[in-house]
């Protein structure tokens, strides 16, 4: 679904920071060997985390669902000094080209990744997180939010993608989807969390920014 007209998304495109090339390759890279390339951030989205991340220069960053590793590189540039982010992925078969985008971008010394499940997972990590990013399977996005709430601290944030999920949320005449139905779900939950704070942004597919009292 697009929310601008595609003129007005080539300026925007076009006066945003460009990409540094080893992202440029990998996105080449995704959209020419990897089904759904479409799940990408891509420079206007990754330009964004990345500028999140560095105007909260976090310590310890979460992100649940790596694919290729795009939107990891680009959140690492936020990273304090010693940071790590952590990052999560349950398809085994992306795990070689996101390890190896990881150290074209010379990051690969402050990425951890886990093969597996995040519902799993996550509990397993002993950390306090000054960020996190959701862009995993839709249907626990709910879970997911449970899960790292207590491991976030206060003050600190979280940013699910997807929260638009093409227009999707608004309905119409056929029953929508467990994915749409999940995403809905979680929308609402954010909106009455009296734990945080938030705003949902427009950006390609929604992105929902939400803040821990």
């Amino acid at each position: 679904m697009e929310f601008i007209s595609a003129e007005l998304n080539e300026y925007v495109e076009s006066h945003t920071q460009q990409e540094p090339v080893v992202l440029a390759e990998l996105f080449r890279e995704t959209h020419a060997n990897i089904l759904m390339p479409r799940m990408i951030s891509g420079n206007l989205q990754g330009q964004i985390l990345r500028m999140i991340s560095l105007m909260i220069r976090p310590k310890q960053i979460l992100e649940l669902g790596t694919y290729t590793g795009y939107s990891a590189i680009c959140l690492s540039d936020g990273l304090a000094e010693g940071g790590i982010l952590h990052t999560i992925d349950n398809n085994e078969e992306l795990e070689e080209m996101a390890l190896k985008y990881f150290q074209k971008a010379e990051v690969a010394h402050k990425i951890k990744y886990y093969q597996g499940e995040a519902l799993q997972i996550i509990p397993q990590i002993e950390e306090i997180f000054d960020l996190v990013f959701i862009d995993a399977d839709k249907i626990n996005y709910s879970s997911y939010f449970e899960l790292v709430l207590p491991k976030l601290r206060p003050g600190g944030f979280i940013l699910a993608d997807n929260v638009l999920w093409s227009g999707k949320v608004l309905g119409g005449t056929h029953k929508p989807d467990k994915d749409t139905q999940a995403i809905d779900a979680f929308n609402k939950k954010v909106h009455q969390d009296e734990r945080v704070e938030h705003v949902l942004l427009p950006l390609r597919d929604g992105i929902m920014l939400i803040r821990k009292k």
